[in-house]
């Protein structure tokens, strides 16, 4: 399951948002989004959790947790939508 979490310290490392959810099950993957011209952190990653029960338990215990001073949204990550073809300017 791909879960999503908002809110979070600008300061958090892929490493730290991977021990927070692991203590609830085994996390394959954990992602901060990093904004690509300043080289910071937007505020809100995904960790991907293989077990759904595991990562049910993770998104109720954690969601409006705190989580390094700020307190956290975490739920289920929904799909990514296309966007439309934008135009080039002139």
């Amino acid at each position: 399951m791909n879960i999503y979490i908002g809110n979070l310290n600008y300061d958090i490392t892929e490493a730290e948002l991977s021990d927070a959810f692991g203590e609830f099950g085994t996390v394959s993957k954990s992602n901060v989004i990093i904004d690509k011209f300043t080289g910071r952190s937007k505020g809100f990653g995904f960790v991907e959790m293989p077990n759904d029960a595991e990562a049910n338990e993770a998104i109720s215990k954690l969601n409006e947790s705190d989580l390094k001073g700020r307190k956290i949204r975490v739920n289920e990550a929904k799909p990514r939508e296309d966007r439309p073809v934008s135009r080039p300017r002139y």
